[in-house]
């Protein structure tokens, strides 16, 4: 049952060019990981995935962010940390 003045929800803020980088990520994410659950080494592969997990925790708060409140100044700003861990890995860090 509806309340007759009920507000109506506001629509999320979309933004192309932000969900084509969080689809990039998404495919980036997946080439990383792969890579290191190929590494032999199993010290190796457990240092790598420990300094993976800010790169990949900040991807799932972007994408889970953005789905339920769409394009606005906290997605941008996790969408700059994101590649700014993803920096940070990729200099620390050969694949």
């Amino acid at each position: 049952m509806e309340l007759p003045y009920s507000m109506p929800r506001r629509r999320r803020k979309l933004s192309p060019e932000l969900e084509k980088n969080i689809s990039l990520a998404k495919k980036q994410i997946e080439l990383i990981t792969a890579i290191i659950h190929d590494i032999d080494e199993e010290d190796i592969q457990e240092e790598y995935k420990a300094a993976f997990l800010p790169v990949m925790s900040t991807y799932m708060s972007l994408d889970q962010m953005y789905n339920e409140k769409g394009y606005n100044d906290d997605t941008n700003n996790l969408y700059q940390s994101y590649l700014s861990n993803l920096d940070k890995f990729k200099s620390e860090y050969e694949l």
